[in-house]
């Protein structure tokens, strides 16, 4: 996951997102977005980086979930939740790993890993098909 900075394949530019404020899902302001990151292989924006008054910290959020509602970046989650997100630092790559934790926090089901290919190579030699 990496901050944005190219283009992306979506109808709202991520850049766009950046200086919204952002509201939690009892309407109370949580921060404004300060980053966007970008799914690694889909070029998607994936989180938004909030930053928050509590220490001028920024707190990841989900993008999927969340809802562009005006000017205004509308998160389904409380504020308390949002604060207690784990802190990775803004500006830097998101790995696999912290993505994962950040799903986990939010309660977020994670997409499990494709599925093996087929291992079946046919049938043993010296046995007749029925």
């Amino acid at each position: 996951m990496r901050p944005v900075g190219g283009t992306v394949r979506t109808d709202i530019d991520p850049r766009d997102l950046i200086g919204r404020k952002v509201f939690d899902r009892d309407g109370n302001k949580i921060g404004t977005v300060d980053e966007v990151y970008l799914d690694d292989a889909t070029g998607e924006p994936e989180w938004a980086a909030v930053r928050t008054g509590l220490f001028s910290r920024d707190a990841f959020v989900p993008l999927e979930p969340s809802e562009l509602v005006g000017d205004d970046l509308r998160v389904p989650f409380e504020r308390a939740l949002i604060k207690d997100a784990p802190d990775f630092g803004v500006g830097r790559h998101l790995s696999p790993e912290q993505e994962i934790q950040l799903y986990h926090h939010y309660g977020l089901d994670v997409a499990p890993p494709p599925p093996l290919p087929d291992r079946d190579f046919g049938r043993l030699a010296g046995t007749d098909e029925t």
